[in-house]
């Protein structure tokens, strides 16, 4: 009893702090350079990490008592997370008035190919459909060759309710018959103001409620052991939070990408198997 009181507690005491953090906060100009400077750091990794002679999948540039078993884990249905970090040149970069969420997630699906898991990955239209009700709305706006652009309307439930309207540019790349990558980089995030109204009024582009400013995924295909291994990396921009708040929001701001990660690969695992062979 003395146990749920507590849990009860912990729970009401952050969606307090989620209103108090609810108020208008502006997207500086120092907070989006750090950002442009993290994520410019994270390409130059992924370009390393993409070379004949670099680890394609992240497990792959595990220390070696680890990857075995973490394909163990994998071949075993497990989704695996991780939080990750890009340092420049070594430095911790700093991002004034911001949080960068920087995770990566690998599952496998067995028993399907890479035709399978294109078909799922690439159907830009029934996104919404696929991957409700994080998706709410989804939808192509242009396509040519390897290069898409695509409209998401976002939708987060986690004490309190959140849509985004977003916009994407997504490059795809083969490497060969059975690697391929696909980069997603947001250009426009637009909070609703209004959840009840979705087609209605945006708030102020980067002058919102901060609770996502940027969000760039990363995504891995790579056929082999019988099935199809499917990674994604994600990072994201966020409002910081205030002086004080901290040890009670930071774990639950900080868990929002992980789980989400954990969804988004369990969901696509199941479409993906659910394909007809091709």
């Amino acid at each position: 009893m003395m146990k749920r009181s507590l849990i009860g507690t912990v729970t009401t005491l952050a969606a307090l702090a989620l209103c108090v953090c609810a108020g208008a906060t502006e997207l500086k100009h120092k907070t989006a350079a750090a950002f442009n400077q993290y994520a410019a750091a994270t390409l130059a990794g992924l370009v390393n990490e993409l070379s004949p002679v670099g680890a394609f999948l992240y497990v792959d540039g595990l220390p070696a008592a680890e990857i075995a078993h973490a394909y163990d884990d994998l071949k075993r249905g497990e989704v695996l997370v991780y939080k990750l970090e890009t340092r420049d040149q070594g430095r911790e970069i700093s991002v004034p008035d911001g949080i960068i969420h920087h995770w990566v997630g690998v599952s496998f699906i067995p028993g399907v190919t890479m035709a399978q898991t294109l078909a799922i990955a690439r159907d830009y239209d029934r996104r919404a459909e696929l991957y409700k009700p994080e998706v709410a709305v989804s939808r192509m706006l242009a396509h040519n060759g390897d290069d898409y652009k695509i409209f998401l309307r976002l939708y987060q439930k986690k004490f309190t309710t959140i849509m985004f309207n977003t916009e994407y540019d997504i490059h795809w790349r083969k490497f060969d018959a059975t690697k391929y990558t696909s980069d997603s980089i947001s250009t426009r995030v637009a909070e609703v103001k209004d959840v009840n109204k979705p087609d209605g009024e945006e708030l102020p582009a980067e002058k919102d409620r901060g609770y996502l400013w940027r969000l760039n995924t990363y995504w891995r295909f790579q056929e082999k052991d019988g099935g199809v291994y499917v990674q994604c990396e994600v990072l994201s921009l966020t409002r910081d939070i205030p002086t004080g708040l901290g040890w009670l929001l930071r774990p639950l701001v900080t868990s929002l990408p992980k789980n989400s990660l954990n969804r988004v690969l369990g969901r696509t695992r199941e479409l993906v198997s659910q394909q007809p062979k091709q």
